[in-house]
């Protein structure tokens, strides 16, 4: 249950739920009706205009585990109309040839630092960490996003429609993520998807040893880092706990003081309510097992682990816990606790009954080509006797992304009344020379391989930042397919 206290503080930033006062019977003192709370940032993002579109003769891969051949996708106002054979379209459709093409939900990469860290990688752009304190759960990571990042286009190409960017793994809590349509847009707010719920990026293991303790302060050890957690979160719970008070006050006195807003513990109550969703960099399996005990102590859920290198070894664990893991395909060694790796780590996160497995980036290069990592574990598999269909492994880069974003009833399958959240490859997208040829974002057209920056009439989004800028003047043809 989430406490109506709880609501109230979270409203200020994040809930969109109205905050309605107690009306008192008509009298000349009567106290005004309280206004709802405005949302702080809200998401200004408004979809294209798009047109009626039948994707024709393809192989379909749903998201949702069917694979469908020589099939039809058709998209009206931007969402996903019908999935099926021989479907009929509405005069004026617009008609893509899918012969010999295949069609997938659009990518979603749950974990990216593009415009945090953004291109060019220099300390100017070094926005993703706030490493000054363990618990920094008061910063958002959309404050430091730059729209202007060339990563997003490039990511573009590369069927990336959707992303959840977050802080760095610096802290114990390093604050808030923000889930971003992948268009180009002025301002973050332009960018991000309406009404995703935040996420918490929280970190165990050894980065906020290393940089605190490096410090001479807390945390040192990993003893540290929980004691960490533990504090904060009773903190939170205090926080949570004046707010239910000043709530219930309310209703009998309306001139209730209400206590200070702090922006931290409302990030962190807002976990405890089950608003914020806890997306945790974790790589042993028995600092997992801890985290997840962390959060039957105080009442919430790991939503995803990240780069979980271990994740094998507790793969029951996760999947009894509903929790996600976060993958790459084949990074390990390159720290002690990310020494165990094996390349079937995702496999075996998948195989587990009840498992949710995702393949992500954490990479402004890899996130073009996250296609190719999941193909990467497929082979894996096969060669450890596990033969993964390419209509089940699409789920790790689509609906189960979407799953862990808490947004799986809007985006990350071919589902009728879903986003037109849609890619069209140019064969087997778990192929090595699998290219995106178009992507479309609520059913608009935003990248169409081959249609040149000669051709304005759907050209790949370049940020502001390459215009003029000779050594990358050839980045947009190349991605095009044009010639110069």
């Amino acid at each position: 249950m989430k406490p109506t206290a709880l609501l109230r503080p979270l409203a200020l930033l994040a809930c969109t739920c109205a905050v309605t006062a107690t009306l008192a019977a008509p009298a000349p003192a009567a106290a005004p009706a309280v206004a709802p709370a405005p949302v702080a940032f809200p998401s200004t993002y408004r979809a294209m205009p798009s047109v009626a579109t039948v994707l024709r003769n393809a192989t379909v891969l749903t998201g949702t585990g069917t694979r469908l051949d020589s099939a039809d996708v058709l998209l009206l106002d931007g969402k996903i109309a019908a999935v099926g054979k021989g479907l009929a379209a509405p005069v004026g459709a617009v008609v893509v040839d899918g012969t010999g093409k295949w069609v997938t939900p659009g990518i979603i990469d749950v974990h990216s630092h593009l415009g945090v860290y953004a291109s060019p990688g220099v300390n100017a752009h070094d926005d993703g960490n706030e490493a000054t304190a363990p618990n920094t759960g008061q910063v958002w990571a959309e404050h430091s996003v730059w729209p202007q990042d060339p990563g997003f286009a490039a990511a573009l190409a590369g069927g990336v429609t959707a992303m959840q960017v977050l802080p760095g793994s610096a802290n114990l809590f390093g604050g808030r993520s923000v889930t971003l349509k992948n268009v180009p847009a002025r301002s973050v707010q332009g960018m991000k998807f309406p009404g995703a719920p935040y996420g918490l990026k929280i970190a165990c293991g050894e980065n906020p040893k290393r940089v605190y303790g490096g410090k001479g302060s807390a945390p040192s050890t990993r003893m540290g880092n929980l004691a960490g957690f533990r504090a904060a979160f009773i903190d939170a719970a205090k926080y949570r706990d004046e707010w239910a008070a000043y709530e219930r006050d309310r209703a009998k006195k309306p001139d209730a003081t209400p206590p200070k807003r702090d922006l931290q513990n409302e990030t962190l109550a807002g976990v405890l309510a089950g608003e914020i969703i806890v997306h945790n960099h974790c790589y042993r399996a028995d600092e997992m097992a801890l985290m997840l005990d962390l959060g039957r102590e105080f009442g919430f859920r790991i939503g995803t682990f990240h780069h979980a290198v271990e994740a094998y070894k507790i793969a029951d664990l996760l999947a009894q816990d509903r929790a996600c893991a976060a993958m790459w395909a084949d990074w390990w060694g390159f720290k002690m606790e990310s020494y165990d790796g094996i390349p079937e780590n995702v496999a075996l996160i998948d195989a587990a009954p009840g498992g949710c497995a995702i393949v992500h980036s954490d990479s402004d290069e890899g996130i073009q080509r996250l296609n190719q990592e999941a193909a990467k574990i497929l082979a894996h598999a096969r060669r450890a006797g596990l033969e993964i269909a390419p209509e089940h492994a699409i789920r790790w880069l689509t609906l189960n992304a979407a799953k862990s974003l808490g947004l799986a009833d809007r985006t990350g399958s071919l589902e009728v009344g879903k986003a037109g959240d849609v890619v069209v490859w140019n064969r087997d997208p778990f192929s090595v020379y699998a290219l995106a040829d178009v992507v479309l974002i609520d059913g608009a057209l935003r990248f169409e391989r081959g249609q040149g920056a000669r051709e304005p009439r759907k050209p790949l989004p370049e940020s502001d930042f390459l215009l003029g800028q000779p050594a990358t003047a050839s980045v947009a043809t190349i991605t095009n397919g044009a010639t110069p």
